[in-house]
C-alpha cells in the first residue's frame, strides 16, 4: 500500500486557541471546524483559499453536517446543541444536562444513525477562556436524534471525553484523554452501546488521545494532543499501525477531505502555551494537511 509522502502542509494560519471538530462538506468542497476556546466557527474552501469566520458569544465545542439541502449545521455549544445556518442565531434542539451547571459539552459527532452524539465533562475553562483546574470524572455520552430526543448512551463517567468513531463491525470508539486510553463499546440492535466499555488502544508515549476519524480501510486516525506532535493510525484490533510526525505540539482533530478524500486535515491548539514558545512556533493552532496514502470516508449527516 502506498503510504503517501507524509509531507505536512500548513493550510491556514488560524492561530486557534483550541481548534477542534473538523469536518469535510463534500457538497461544497469546504471544511468546517471550531475554535472552542476562541468562540469561533471556521469555514474554508481549501482549493481557492476562501475562508470565513463567525464569532459566537459562548464556547463552541463541536460541529457536524446536516442531511437536508439547507446548508445548516448541527453545533455543540457550551451546554446546548443547536441547529445553525451560517451567520444566523443558534436554534437550540437539546440540552443534555440542564441540571449540571458545572459541566460543559466537549466532543460531538454525527453517527451513522443520523443522530448527534455529544460527550460532556466538568468544565476546565473559566468564562474568559483561561484554564481552570479540573480532574473530576463527571462527563457522560448522549445521543440526540433528529427529533431532538436525547438519551444517555453509556453508564460510564468520563473525565475528558474525546474521539467518536464507528467501526464496520458495530463498535463505538471513544477516548478519555485524561486516562490516555481509547475505549470501545459493542453496539446493540438499537444502536446504543451495550455492556461495559473495553480498552481499544493502550497508552503510548506520544501525547494523549484527542479527536479521530476513520479511513476507508477501517483504521482509526487519532490526534495525539498535549505534546504528541503526531497523529497515530490504529488497526481495527487496536494495534498501533503507524505514527505521522506533525509540526504542531497539540494536534486536536482530523478528517479526510479533498475531491478524492485523500488529504488528512488536522486542527491544532495553542492552549496554555507560553509567549516564548509561540514566538518561536507561530504555526501552533494552525490547520494542516498531509497525504497519508489512504482515503477517508464521507461524514455522516444529522437527520440522514
Amino acid at each position: 500500500m502506498h503510504m503517501g509522502s507524509t509531507e505536512v502542509t500548513q493550510v491556514f494560519a488560524a492561530a486557534d486557541i483550541v481548534g477542534e471538530s473538523i469536518v469535510w462538506d463534500e457538497r461544497n468542497a469546504e471544511l468546517f471546524w471550531v475554535d472552542l476556546v476562541g468562540k469561533r466557527l471556521h469555514r474554508m474552501h481549501p482549493e481557492s483559499g476562501r475562508h470565513a469566520v463567525f464569532s459566537a458569544d459562548q464556547f463552541v465545542t463541536s460541529v457536524g453536517l446536516c442531511a437536508d439541502d439547507s446548508g445548516r449545521l448541527i453545533v455543540g455549544l457550551e451546554r446546548d446543541v443547536a441547529l445553525w445556518s451560517w451567520g444566523e442565531d443558534f436554534k437550540i434542539v437539546a440540552t443534555p444536562e440542564p441540571d449540571l451547571a458545572d459541566n460543559r459539552l466537549n466532543e460531538g459527532k454525527v453517527g451513522p444513525d443520523g443522530a448527534y452524539w455529544v460527550a460532556t465533562m466538568r468544565t476546565n475553562l473559566h468564562p474568559d477562556g483561561q484554564p481552570k483546574p479540573m480532574n473530576t470524572p463527571a462527563g457522560h455520552l448522549y445521543r440526540i436524534a433528529a427529533d431532538s430526543t436525547c438519551v444517555t448512551a453509556t453508564p460510564e463517567i468520563f473525565t475528558l471525553p474525546n474521539t467518536l468513531a464507528w467501526t464496520d463491525d458495530r463498535r463505538l470508539i471513544i477516548a478519555d484523554t485524561a486516562a490516555n486510553t481509547i475505549y470501545q463499546y459493542t453496539l446493540g440492535a438499537d444502536g446504543l452501546p451495550q455492556g461495559e466499555r473495553r480498552t481499544f488502544a493502550l497508552p503510548f508515549e506520544r501525547g494523549f488521545p484527542d479527536g479521530s476519524c476513520m479511513d476507508d480501510e477501517g483504521y482509526l486516525w487519532n490526534c495525539r494532543v498535549d505534546g504528541g506532535y503526531a497523529v497515530a493510525r490504529y488497526a481495527p484490533d487496536g494495534t498501533l499501525d503507524r505514527v505521522v510526525e506533525l509540526p504542531c505540539a497539540w494536534p486536536t482533530s482530523c478528517c479526510f477531505g479533498g475531491p478524492n478524500l485523500d488529504r488528512l486535515y488536522i486542527t491544532s491548539a495553542r492552549f496554555t502555551m507560553s509567549e516564548d514558545h509561540l514566538a518561536q512556533n507561530p504555526q501552533e493552532g494552525a490547520l494542516f494537511s498531509v497525504d497519508v496514502g489512504v482515503k477517508g470516508r464521507l461524514e455522516h449527516r444529522f437527520g440522514g
